[in-house]
């Protein structure tokens, strides 16, 4: 399938797969995220990167214009049905970080899979997120070495859960076949990820 082809009915299907599959995800990682919180060192913002990548991983499956947006609005969507802790507020969030990640694989017109382009969506919706929470008015509050730990905490998990996390999970779904319905593997496509 050609990232220049729209996206066809399957795509979308299995775009919400994905994505239902990470909307509980996401729902379990809050209470986690509440957990480590009071560890400090800002592990909870370790971890944050994990509600960015519903987009990496349809992405990297699809390959298709949209999937990311997509992706990261159903799974928003998914863990607010739920019952998020947050309310509505993840479904902003949701629509946010997906543009973020998309406006990233649309700067590489769609045609990059590899850990770069996924890890720069992941800095991207960091930095959507980063927005969405300097708009609550809550980071602001932090002393500057404090804030630039909270900064680097989040970015550097994000690289790792949506960018190197999600790269390896989805070269762990090729090479079982299970993703060959969708997009039949290749040797290119096991290139493209380990680049």
């Amino acid at each position: 399938m050609s990232a220049t082809k729209g996206l066809k009915l399957a795509d979308i299907l299995t775009t919400i797969v994905i994505s239902i599959v990470f909307g509980i995800v996401y729902k379990l990682w809050g209470p986690f995220y509440y957990f480590v919180k009071p560890f400090g060192f800002h592990l909870d913002q370790l971890i944050y990167g994990m509600w960015f990548i519903a987009a990496s991983v349809a992405f990297l499956i699809i390959r298709k214009p949209g999937v990311a947006l997509l992706a990261e609005i159903a799974a928003s969507s998914g863990e607010f049905i739920m019952g998020s802790e947050w309310g509505l507020e993840v479904l902003l969030y949701g629509v946010v970080q997906g543009l973020c990640a998309e406006a990233v694989f649309a700067t590489f017109r769609y045609k990059r899979f590899d850990l770069f382009v996924v890890s720069l969506a992941a800095i991207s919706s960091t930095i959507g997120s980063l927005i969405m929470d300097f708009y609550k008015g809550y980071i602001e509050a932090l002393a500057p070495w404090n804030l630039a730990l909270f900064l680097i905490a989040r970015f550097v998990g994000a690289i790792v859960i949506s960018g190197v996390f999600a790269s390896s999970l989805v070269k762990a779904l090729e090479a079982t076949g299970v993703t060959q319905m969708v997009r039949p593997a290749s040797k290119e496509d096991y290139d493209a990820l380990d680049r």
